[in-house]
């Protein structure tokens, strides 16, 4: 049995705001803003991996409302998402992401976000994309206000 999953998650950017991207620091003059270190691309991940589960989203489960996760490390909720999922009896396939964000360039992390990420699914790095794109200056990608990830997952029952 197979269970596809589809995440996405938006944080607004704002000026010396530390950027983390899949457990990456990222050099960058603006960072995003949110209740936890508003890892765009671990929220996506986690939230694709609910919904492959029907479990819900990720704010279901770490609300922004509780100041227990006021900064907390978003693979702490994505560790915790891969076990409700091994406790089901599944596994990851595979799993393919979509950073939008105009700048910086991300091509420079990109692989120790797929390491980091590979790690925490317990998969192997060919099994984790992660890929970049600019909003070319439209939209509040464009214009530097946001940030977007997206990703969907495939699980299969073990």
């Amino acid at each position: 049995m197979h269970r596809i999953g589809f995440g996405t998650d938006i944080h607004r950017l704002e000026k010396n705001v530390p950027l983390v991207l899949g457990g990456v620091a990222v050099e960058s003059e603006y960072g995003a803003v949110g209740h936890s270190d508003a890892d765009a691309l671990a929220h996506a991940v986690t939230d694709a991996i609910l919904g492959a589960l029907a479990l819900g989203d990720i704010g279901s489960h770490f609300s922004d409302k509780d100041e227990r996760w006021r900064g907390a490390d978003s693979f702490t909720f994505l560790r915790y998402t891969i076990d409700l999922m091994k406790n089901k009896g599944f596994s990851i396939v595979n799993v393919d992401s979509v950073i939008s964000l105009e700048k910086p360039k991300l091509r420079p992390f990109i692989d120790r976000m797929r390491e980091n990420l590979a790690q925490a699914l317990e998969v192997g790095i060919e099994c984790v994309s992660v890929k970049a794109k600019t909003g070319e200056k439209v939209d509040s990608v464009g214009n530097l206000e946001a940030i977007k990830a997206e990703a969907i997952v495939l699980l299969e029952k073990k």
